[in-house]
């Protein structure tokens, strides 16, 4: 008997939102997930004082310091588990751990403080993780057009940039699935475990 695939499981597959701090990333896991996302948000304190760099956003209050966690359904086939990792370089230290596994990543990129998607894009080439650029179109930002933004982070032509609004479902998903597209066009074996 030949299977039609309708009874065949979803594959899982581990994807990371990076980026810098306040880029977004809890917001767009928020913002995607079917499921009630897990979030480790805690209101920033004295101990971040001289410690957490606020320029551009400066009315940022909460901070993630562990993880953020959601689920999407892409079709029937694929399931997405998304990581958020943190942005503080102080816990960066778990972006190993996050990353076991991971299919590939995409890198949040806040135009204010652009800087601050470096350690991110740096981390994941040094180890071969997949990743495209979505710049979170932030209300009041400075516009750019990707060709400017490339330019800025000297990432090459391979890389994908997309614009986005990480607040916005739609926008969110629209980025995760250009990241699998990415995925599957650079790995071969991805696509035969998909």
């Amino acid at each position: 008997m030949v299977s039609d695939g309708s009874d065949e499981m979803p594959r899982a597959v581990k994807i990371l939102i990076a980026g810098g701090f306040g880029a977004g990333k809890t917001t767009m896991v928020g913002a995607v997930s079917e499921i009630a996302p897990m979030s480790t948000e805690e209101l920033l304190t004295e101990a971040g004082v001289g410690v957490d760099d606020l320029a551009g956003i400066e009315n940022k209050r909460t901070t993630t310091v562990a993880l953020d966690f959601g689920r999407i359904t892409l079709n029937q086939q694929v399931i997405l588990y998304l990581f958020g990792t943190p942005g503080q370089g102080r816990f960066w230290f778990m972006w190993d751990e996050l990353a076991f596994g991971a299919l590939g990543a995409v890198v949040l990129a806040d135009t204010r403080r652009l800087e601050t998607c470096f350690p991110s894009i740096d981390f994941f080439e040094k180890r071969g993780v997949p990743f495209v650029i979505a710049v979170n179109c932030f209300d009041g930002a400075t516009r750019y057009d990707l060709k400017e933004v490339r330019e800025a982070l000297d990432v090459g032509p391979d890389v994908p940039l997309a614009m986005c609004d990480a607040r916005d479902r739609e926008s969110a998903k629209e980025v995760l699935v250009t990241l699998v597209e990415y995925v599957l066009s650079k790995q071969p074996l991805a696509r035969a475990t998909m």
